[in-house]
């Protein structure tokens, strides 16, 4: 049996940019209805929605038979939890509130085998090996994983060109709504500051060779991330779009 290959991961190195979805209904039935939608990838949200290992398992089993790729946000960088997500089959993962380049270290090291790293050895029971019938996923499972991490405060933004050329990582993600509050300006997500904050981020990630992302619900913000150089954006939220499905509909009796 093949290893897997990470479509995501080789496009954001071909510089081709992937628009993405934020899933929070925390429900692999919605997740498989979204799946089939076209969009390059799904974040499943496993820190601010009601997910866990369980449901983001359904999720990735729902989602599976469709040509999009999985980026699951954790909860936190605890490494245990972590290896719990890789043992999964995610080879995506987007790690939120990153502020140093040792913390992205340590990160990377949660992810790989010793000895380049500290992630324990549990292939057996791991779907990502398909329980060991990948013959050589422990010696190749790194090639094919992506870590994200996620850069949302004035203290991640001063250490960003660190954190972006830190080995292993392959992409930051900027969190307009926690920078903003950082920045003063909470609840403010589309202000100017923050606006061109992500952008000069942008910048800097690629400078490091890096691929750099973004969540903007607002399409002109979306396009301007875009074209200031964001290889992957996520341009809604589930519930955001259901809601507003439901009161247009009800506005209209």
């Amino acid at each position: 049996m093949d290893m897997p290959r990470n479509t995501f991961k080789q496009a954001l190195q071909a510089r081709q940019p992937q628009i993405g979805l934020w899933l929070g209904l925390a429900d692999a039935y919605a997740a498989e209805l979204l799946a089939g939608c076209g969009f390059d990838w799904l974040a499943l949200d496993a820190e601010h929605a009601p997910n866990d290992v369980r449901t983001v398992l359904s999720q990735l089993q729902a989602v599976a038979a469709y040509p999009v790729q999985a980026v699951v946000r954790t909860p936190s960088d605890d490494r245990t939890l972590l290896k719990q997500y890789l043992d999964l089959g995610v080879q995506t993962l987007l790690v939120p509130m990153v502020e140093s380049a040792a913390q992205a270290a340590r990160i990377v090291s949660a992810t790989r085998y010793p000895p380049a790293g500290v992630r324990g050895v549990g292939s057996a029971l791991a779907r990502a090996s398909r329980w060991n019938q990948i013959g050589n996923y422990l010696r190749e499972s790194a090639r094919e994983l992506c870590v994200l991490v996620q850069v949302e405060s004035l203290a991640g933004l001063q250490d960003l060109a660190s954190i972006a050329a830190t080995e292993g990582i392959d992409g930051v993600f900027f969190g307009p709504a926690d920078l903003a509050a950082s920045m003063g300006l909470l609840g403010q997500p589309t202000d100017a500051r923050v606006q061109d904050a992500i952008r000069q981020g942008i910048h800097r990630v690629r400078a490091a060779g890096k691929a750099a992302g973004v969540l903007a619900v607002d399409a002109d913000v979306a396009r301007s991330y875009l074209d200031a150089g964001a290889g992957f954006v996520a341009v809604g939220v589930d519930t955001t779009l259901l809601v507003r499905a439901a009161r247009q509909l009800r506005g209209q009796f």
